[in-house]
């Protein structure tokens, strides 16, 4: 590989991501945050599989940052690609050779490494090379703190984890309370357990770093963040939230993309009356559950715009004229529209940031892993949003449910929506606080770059 850098660039990161979108964004949102502080002399090379280049080249970033390829981790043919634990298996072990070779290839000494902490052994790839690294933690604090607690139960490569590890152990970890109990439970009970023993061996190798970014903000979440810090042997920044919003301003020129119609359709419609629907991308509902959305959507009447991805034509057969179903959008800038009054969401990470963000309230439909702590959060802590459903995946909501939880949210007369109303707007004052210059993940943000690559931050605020 020949790259021909410019000599102004004094400090260079490289940056390697998880593969899969919901580890690919948050990091290069994350450089793009960095190259907005350093713009002159730093150069972020951001490393991802040859497939995922194809997904992302044409995504807007500064010329500071470039793209650099390895191989994929299986073939795209491959059947492993639909089973979560065989496919996380694949990226632990085919991941770090080329990824060395990669590092030897470049004509540009490497000043740091941040790399997805579920990958976690970059960090050690940095030590033997005396170089220093950052794992960037894509999932909420709390899950976190979660995943250590079930480390501690569990340690070791042969792990027995089962939900009788809870039994009669539980009282024996430090500050685990009811909720969190809940949560551990239902990581047990949910989880793939061959992929539940790959993701937690990210945790006892998080020792070889220096530096662990969360993408949270440190107000959101005070008393887990709190505990980690004190508790861990390394430096702890959250730095959240690691979403587009740098991008919300519409391009200086008048071209237009295939994101325009969706937007044009917003602004015909009236203030806080359209319901937002996504679930994902990687795990959706059963055909069945959305069929009782949509049903319920119908009788309703309620304004929507769905992302249905792969299932885009079955619905629109399903849903109604009240509303959209598209097979994309981009989800902040439809969040961020004034005619938006709710979100459907299972409840990823990077779609409750968002939510938060754009104050828009949440229902949540979790279905895999951290969803299930996210959406108890937003139901119980923050109570920016509702939980809808049981407490297992496979529990069917019927559409008479959803319309309960419809009309509350989406109903601006209804008391207990306006409480959830005023909460979500409490939280999306607190997100564009915190981020402005001054706020608590802004100046986490100078002090990682201070500590990683040894210059002041925030040289363009």
């Amino acid at each position: 590989m020949s790259m021909e850098v410019p000599p102004s660039f004094k400090r260079h990161v490289v940056a390697l991501p998880f593969p899969t979108r919901g580890h690919v964004n948050p990091l290069m949102n994350l450089c793009k945050f960095l190259a907005s502080r350093q713009p002159w002399d730093l150069l972020i090379t951001f490393v991802v599989t040859q497939e995922w280049l194809g997904f992302i080249q044409s995504y807007p970033k500064p010329h500071t940052i470039r793209f650099a390829t390895i191989p994929n981790v299986i073939p795209l043919d491959s059947q492993i690609l639909d089973d979560v634990p065989a496919f996380s298996e694949a990226v632990a072990t085919n991941m770090r050779h080329p990824f060395e070779q990669l590092l030897d290839q470049l004509e540009t000494p490497v000043t740091a490494i941040i790399s997805d902490a579920e990958l976690a052994w970059p960090a050690a790839v940095g030590n033997r090379r005396n170089i220093p690294a950052a794992l960037l933690w894509t999932m909420s604090a709390s899950f976190f703190e979660t995943f250590r607690q079930l480390d501690i139960l569990a340690p070791g490569p042969d792990r027995r984890l089962s939900v009788h590890l809870l039994d009669g152990q539980a009282e024996h970890i430090p500050r685990l309370s009811s909720s969190q109990l809940t949560d551990l439970r239902r990581l047990l009970l949910e989880s793939d357990l061959s992929f539940l023993k790959i993701a937690l061996n990210c945790i006892p190798r998080l020792a070889k770093t220096r530096y662990l970014l969360l993408n949270t903000i440190q107000e959101l979440e005070p008393e887990q963040i709190n505990f980690l810090k004190a508790k861990l042997p390394f430096r702890l920044y959250p730095i959240g939230p690691a979403i587009p919003f740098m991008e919300l301003e519409p391009p200086s020129d008048s071209s237009t993309t295939n994101f325009d119609h969706i937007i044009n359709w917003l602004d015909s419609q009236p203030k806080l009356s359209v319901l937002y629907i996504s679930v994902g991308s990687s795990f959706s509902m059963s055909r069945p559950q959305m069929e009782e959305l949509a049903s319920a959507l119908e009788i309703s009447g309620i304004r929507f715009v769905w992302v249905g991805r792969s299932d885009t034509e079955w619905l629109r057969e399903k849903c109604g004229d009240k509303g959209l179903v598209v097979p994309w959008c981009d989800q902040l800038k439809v969040l961020c529209h004034s005619s938006v009054a709710g979100f459907w969401s299972h409840g990823g990470w990077n779609s409750t940031l968002e939510a938060c963000f754009a104050g828009v309230p949440i229902l949540g439909f979790p279905i895999f892993l951290d969803q299930f702590s996210n959406c108890r959060h937003i139901g119980e802590v923050w109570k920016n949003g509702w939980k809808v459903g049981g407490e297992k995946s496979e529990d069917f909501v019927t559409k008479e449910e959803i319309l309960k939880v419809l009309k509350m949210v989406m109903d601006l007369e209804s008391k207990e929506g306006k409480k959830i109303r005023d909460k979500a707007r409490e939280l999306k004052a607190l997100f564009r606080r915190e981020i402005a210059k001054g706020g608590s993940s802004d100046l986490n943000l100078d002090a990682f770059v201070e500590d990683i690559l040894g210059v002041q931050g925030n040289m363009c605020n």
